[in-house]
């Protein structure tokens, strides 16, 4: 053992995580996750591609350029159900492994109440009505299954454990990483060279199975309050004032194995983290639609960033089977709640629509968002890791454009659309995300006092993640130069339904 000591673990050691750390569960890809906004809603606007910037009319517009609001000329309450069929193909180290699920939520539940003035009043003011409107939009949607499996021999998931206890120590209680290494036995101490070790040490004879199941839930859904109203028919106005709800659970298993029975003190590991993220935000969404013809609109709109009070709940236990060492030993962390800040970027909206006559409309939104402009704000002790984190964000994320089109035909009553969505990588270099890829389509029914649609979008896109971290592998002279921490590649596809039920008042 001690030759590999002499190998591995050589002077200067950072920080690193499995999952994250008990202290710190913050980094850039939480800032890009509560900043990634698809906005959803109605199964009307689903059915075109969400392409709401210049169409108005539609609740969902509302969480889009606020101006849409204007074009309403009646009272009316939206109810949309949906249902979400998707799957994850996982390829890691020659393996791969799907996953399917299935969810259920409430994309959309609004109500519009609108004045319209005629005559004299009209003339007078200019001011031909005015709208007022609340209720829920979905924006953004977290839930995912997947898993990720295969031999490894160039690292192990326990040195993780190992550096931690080196570098931070170990402490009365079971608050970090190394203390639950230790109390499991998946790490032990070298008294000589006063150093922690792990008593897993794969190499191209003695590899490691490893494997990964992640379980992801929750989404984002706001709270509009909207005002707004027509100039001469022309000219509409809005703003939404946005209360944004974020709900965000995560259950992460990684397991390790002797698959040779190589080892004798080491038959497997689990370490399992959850992590539930909770809290609400402020935001205010500024809009313009111009009318200058019967056949044409144009929209701007601006949206403030977004600022959301959060606090993260994170829970991590780890079971170690060492056979001849000390057999089958657990340890749980301390449960960690942290309660922190984050300023995700403001984005802005430019949008165009066709009419043709009263036979329908082609539509187009243009959206820039400043990823790299995201910000955490930590308490007073934690102001160094929010400079380190926020500087992570400003070179790995960067600005992003948004294209959605759509198509709406109009048949009396029957309306039938399509649409496609295309959203930006967050990421520089494209090597953590993709491109997100949406394609639409739907149809409707309109009634004298009541109106029913269906909707339908396909999103596809893919990411790569790390199973676990290790400080320095490029570095020479670090504990870990030269070990390789395998990529999982996901590709993810979803399906989602979604049903409006709307009723004019």
């Amino acid at each position: 053992m001690i030759s590999i000591l002499q190998k591995r673990l050589l002077p200067g050691v950072a920080a690193l995580a499995l999952c994250a750390t008990a202290a710190h569960a913050q980094d850039e890809r939480d800032a890009a996750r509560f900043s990634f906004l698809q906005p959803q809603g109605t199964a009307r606007s689903i059915g075109f591609g969400s392409a709401l910037g210049s169409v108005g009319g539609d609740f969902s517009s509302l969480a889009v350029n606020p101006a849409g609001i204007g074009i309403y000329r009646s009272s009316e309450i939206t109810f949309s159900p949906s249902l979400t069929f998707s799957s994850t193909s996982a390829g890691y180290l020659g393996h791969q492994d799907d996953d399917d699920g299935a969810h259920f939520a409430f994309t959309n539940l609004g109500l519009v109440t609108t004045q319209v003035y005629t005559g004299r009043r009209a003339k007078r003011t200019g001011w031909t009505s005015f709208s007022f409107g609340i209720g829920l939009t979905r924006v953004a949607d977290f839930t995912r299954d997947y898993s990720y499996s295969g031999n490894n021999s160039t690292s192990s998931g326990s040195f993780v454990f190992e550096a931690d206890a080196n570098t931070n120590g170990l402490h009365d209680q079971n608050t970090s990483l190394g203390d639950i290494g230790y109390q499991s036995y998946l790490i032990n101490h070298d008294s000589a060279q006063n150093v922690y070790y792990s008593v897993v040490n794969p190499d191209a004879n003695a590899p490691v199975g490893q494997s990964t199941s992640v379980r992801e839930r929750g989404g984002i859904s706001e709270l509009g309050i909207t005002l707004g109203g027509s100039y001469e028919n022309k000219l509409m106005l809005g703003a939404t004032l946005g209360i944004p709800i974020v709900r965000y659970t995560r259950t992460k298993t990684f397991t390790e194995t002797d698959v040779e029975n190589a080892n004798s003190n080491f038959d497997y590991f689990t370490y399992n983290e959850d992590l539930s993220t909770r809290g609400a935000g402020v935001n205010l969404k500024l809009g313009v639609i111009v009318k200058p013809s019967e056949m044409f609109r144009f929209g701007v709109a601006l949206h403030t960033p977004t600022y959301l009070s959060l606090t993260d709940v994170q829970n991590q236990n780890l079971t170690a089977n060492t056979e001849n060492w000390f057999g089958l030993n657990s340890a749980s962390m301390v449960e960690n709640q942290y309660d922190y800040h984050l300023m995700t970027p403001w984005r802005a909206i430019v949008s165009g629509t066709v009419f043709l006559g009263k036979h329908g409309f082609f539509t187009a939104d243009y959206e820039f968002v400043d990823y790299s402009s995201a910000r955490f704000s930590f308490d007073a002790a934690d102001q160094n890791y929010e400079s380190e984190v926020n500087d992570v964000i400003r070179h790995s994320l960067h600005g992003a454009s948004n294209l959605r089109t759509g198509l709406e035909l109009r048949f009396d009553n029957f309306q039938l659309r399509g649409g496609f969505g295309y959203y930006g990588n967050p990421y520089k270099g494209g090597t953590d995300g993709s491109d997100r890829l949406d394609f639409s389509g739907g149809f409707g029914f309109r009634f004298q006092k009541a109106f029913v649609d269906l909707g339908f979008v396909h999103h596809q896109y893919k990411n790569s993640e790390q199973p676990y971290f290790l400080p320095d592998t490029n570095t020479p002279g670090s504990w870990y130069y030269g070990l390789v921490v395998p990529t999982a590649d996901l590709k993810t596809g979803s399906n989602t339904a979604v049903l409006t039920l709307g009723f004019k008042l």
